[in-house]
């Protein structure tokens, strides 16, 4: 995809979050990494959206250039009609804050809080409520109404996920990232909450950017980007867990 048509799609499709030209460069001279090449991609409105590619990829450092958790060496990231590139460092905590939410591999529950606290810590922290009837929504959607008065220690692994998916949600953002959100999860938990991805997607109009090394989780997204050696390589719509393995096997080296 060139930057032309990817500027192109950003601007004719309403787009969450995307880049252009996207160039990230770890290191100086000879010892320089170049982990991502000129990547343009845009991640639309609505849309579950896996990212996918070997070990080395760039597949994390999209994500975090996109999110605005690490900057660009050259080319532009945007999130909406937001350039980060444009704010300064209290501006980009205001936006992550308001305008992105975060799912890791590790759950980052605070221990000592409710279930019902932890999805409102970041609101809290922020010195807002939030939106009552929102939350009160989402916790249906993540099927914790049973479970707002537990500790995370009281909680299975998938449980605690879905405590961090509802936390990630609880303010209303535009776009919500997840880095291999059911690495640490079994095949049983992990299905569950990449469903429950795909339901807060069609349920609440957000938008999630998946980072995944898995088919089977790609398969849940409706379209699934692929990078190699820091470069957008190709784009799935309706992946299936069959279509992608394939896909993958294409960047195997033979022995």
């Amino acid at each position: 995809m060139t930057a032309t048509s990817a500027t192109s799609a950003m601007t004719t499709t309403p787009t969450a979050a995307g880049v252009v030209d996207a160039v990230k460069v770890y290191g100086s001279g000879d010892t320089g990494v170049r982990a991502l090449d000129g990547v343009s991609v845009d991640f639309p409105v609505g849309r579950f959206t896996a990212i996918m590619g070997p070990s080395g990829s760039g597949k994390s450092t999209l994500m975090h250039c996109a999110a605005g958790l690490d900057t660009l060496t050259s080319g532009t990231a945007h999130i909406g009609d937001t350039e980060l590139s444009s704010l300064d460092d209290r501006r980009l905590t205001l936006l992550r804050r308001e305008r992105v939410g975060f799912v890791f591999q590790s759950f980052n529950l605070v221990p000592t809080l409710t279930v019902a606290e932890n999805i409102t810590l970041p609101l809290d922290l922020a010195g807002g409520k939030g939106d009552p009837e929102w939350i009160d929504a989402l916790i249906d959607v993540v099927g914790l109404r049973d479970r707002l008065h537990h500790r995370p220690s009281e909680l299975s692994g998938g449980q605690q996920q879905r405590v961090a998916v509802a936390r990630a949600f609880a303010g209303r953002p535009d776009v919500v990232f997840a880095d291999e959100p059911t690495g640490n999860l079994d095949s049983r938990s992990g299905g569950e909450v990449l469903g429950l991805l795909g339901r807060a997607v069609r349920q609440t109009a957000r938008t999630v950017v998946m980072v995944t090394h898995d088919p089977v989780a790609a398969a849940h997204a409706d379209e699934v980007v692929f990078l190699a050696d820091g470069r957008l390589v190709d784009r799935m719509g309706s992946p299936t867990a069959d279509k992608v393995l394939d896909r993958m096997k294409a960047f195997e080296v033979p022995s």
